[in-house]
């Protein structure tokens, strides 16, 4: 049991790395951004392809990763999506899920429809046994630990730039009146497309992160985009808090289903969000007074 919650909590922190910048676009920049997957495909793909043909260390692949995934949304948010901030909502989903596909068919084109296979180092392969009777059994894998890690030091770092730094202020205020806040001599634009190619980057190391985990082939964004909206749907937008307990929640619930009811597969997830959003349709942790 403590293994499968631990597994749960290993595939939920990862969920919240790819899902985060989707609740801050949507919620922050109120922009519904279903090519977001793409964005994580790029870093897994580009993760893969520097392990493979350059033998770049994995570690070195991790900022890489961010890095090409965050200026491909910066470019992307300059040339496309700039100009879709003020159209309905329904214009930017036919928008990005457009892109969404037209993503997957360049991947399977220049990359192939095949599985990618990355090996990791040998210090993230082993896995340690905790065992004090048979209800205390835990078994950590050592990659799982590495990827709860990582995830929790983003969380950290990203609630602490939103809500203690200058640029998160400079956000909060472009979000709350752009007109306003231009006119206080805040680059409007700028901290748009900043956020947009942060949002983008943690896209691009979730996918590096999870390229192991999850599998990685040109069909990756549409595979798990289902499970993005999930995430942002149930842990609401006013916060990354929100994002982040609705992934664990997910992910305990979606390993520990399939574990006991392998061939119920992702229902009990699906049941669950109903369940959650009929009950809560603003999101399970949404605060008063949220966007």
């Amino acid at each position: 049991m403590l293994t499968i919650i631990f597994d749960g909590i290993a595939y939920g922190m990862l969920l919240f790395i790819l899902a985060v910048g989707l609740s801050v676009t949507m919620g922050l920049m109120n922009f519904i951004n279903l090519a977001h997957g793409a964005f994580a495909m790029v870093g897994g793909y580009l993760t893969v392809v520097l392990m493979q043909h350059w033998n770049v260390p994995f570690l070195w692949c991790l900022p890489i990763a961010f890095a090409g995934a965050a200026l491909l949304g910066a470019v992307l948010e300059r040339t496309l999506y700039r100009h879709m901030y003020r159209k309905p909502h329904l214009d930017q989903v036919l928008f990005s899920i457009g892109l969404a596909f037209m993503a997957v068919a360049s991947m399977d084109y220049f990359m192939g429809s095949q599985q990618q296979i990355m090996q990791l180092p040998d210090w993230l392969r082993g896995r340690t046994e905790l065992w004090a009777g048979q209800a205390f059994e835990l078994g950590m894998g050592h990659y799982r630990l590495f990827i709860i890690a990582v995830c929790a030091a983003l969380t950290v770092g990203l609630q602490f730039i939103l809500s203690q730094t200058r640029f998160g202020s400079r956000l909060r205020a472009s979000v709350d009146d752009a007109r306003v806040a231009a006119g206080l001599g805040i680059r409007v634009n700028l901290v748009f497309a900043a956020t947009f190619a942060v949002g983008s980057g943690l896209a691009g190391l979730g996918g590096a992160l999870g390229a192991e985990v999850l599998g990685l082939d040109p069909t990756f964004p549409l595979k798990f985009m289902v499970y993005f909206l999930i995430v942002v749907a149930v842990g609401g937008t006013s916060s990354i808090t929100g994002p982040l307990w609705a992934a664990l929640l997910l992910g305990i619930a979606d390993v520990a289903g399939k574990y006991y009811m392998p061939k119920l597969g992702s229902f009990i997830v699906y049941s669950l969000m109903i369940a959650i959003l009929i009950w809560r349709p603003q999101g399970l942790f949404v605060r008063k007074g949220g966007r």
